[in-house]
């Protein structure tokens, strides 16, 4: 079944998109993602998985037949077969006549998808700790999937400051992204661990003199869970053990490009 977009607001959505298989023309694929024009002109895409049964390229043009399922998005279906019925027109035949752009709502799709699915990405976050009290602020990287297409690493620094104490900490994550969401959808679960290389200063003299010399080191273990948006804003709860005094609870809110 594939998810419909209508080419015109006018238009209503067409009843082959509660179908389970749909014909069309490929208006644009890529290694997550295709975009199927039905001959009843609406522009329906659908996202890949690790089950999906396709031909390597599907290039602009290409009949084809798509059997798929709904996901838990609503625009978007996951391919389960992808059949070509008809191969896309030679580079050197006459030029087909110009067909429309799918609508902005179906490329804004694809583009998040397509972004979503990138094997590096960079991002920054700030939150709040207890046990101490702290502000904190950092960076973080999102590299895979490493190992399975759910697990992925994330390695991070965050900078933390408080009345008493601050923190400089190396984490060093590996995350695996729940499978009780689809693998594309809007919102992914997910749960991590890592080891942690904290640097702490605490001065109780109400004075702050920050010196890398000043720190002490102390290694811990994050564990921690989340909720992130296709879109790169992601929210997580980290709790660091055997590291005392870093903080006990972290709340995150943080984006990735």
């Amino acid at each position: 079944m594939a998810v419909t977009s209508p080419c015109q607001e006018a238009k209503t959505t067409s009843s082959q998109a509660t179908n389970d298989v749909v014909e069309g023309i490929v208006v644009s694929s890529s290694r997550e993602t295709i975009v199927v024009r039905t001959p009843d002109d609406q522009f329906q895409l659908f996202i890949f998985d690790q089950g999906t049964e396709k031909p390597p390229n599907l290039l602009p043009g290409t009949h084809v037949r798509v059997a798929s399922k709904p996901t838990d998005e609503s625009g978007v279906r996951l391919a389960t077969t992808v059949t070509p019925l008809e191969e896309a027109p030679a580079a050197q035949a006459a030029p087909a006549p110009k067909q429309a752009a799918p609508p902005a709502s179906v490329s804004k799709a694809e583009t998040e998808i397509e972004r979503n699915v990138r094997r590096f990405r960079i991002g920054f976050h700030a939150g709040a700790a207890l046990d101490p009290e702290l502000f904190l602020f950092g960076v973080q990287s999102q590299i895979g999937p490493i190992f399975n297409h759910n697990v992925s690493f994330h390695p991070n620094a965050e900078f933390a400051f408080g009345e008493v104490t601050d923190l400089i900490a190396v984490n060093l994550e590996v995350v695996y992204r729940l499978p009780i969401t689809a693998r594309q959808g809007r919102w992914s679960a997910y749960a991590g661990a890592g080891p942690a290389l904290n640097f702490i200063q605490q001065s109780f003299n109400g004075g702050r003199n920050i010196s890398f010399s000043n720190f002490d080191y102390e290694t811990g273990f994050n564990i921690l869970t989340g909720f992130q948006s296709r879109r790169g804003t992601y929210v997580e709860l980290k709790t660091s053990l055997w590291s005392h005094p870093a903080p006990t609870l972290r709340f995150i809110v943080g984006y990735t490009f």
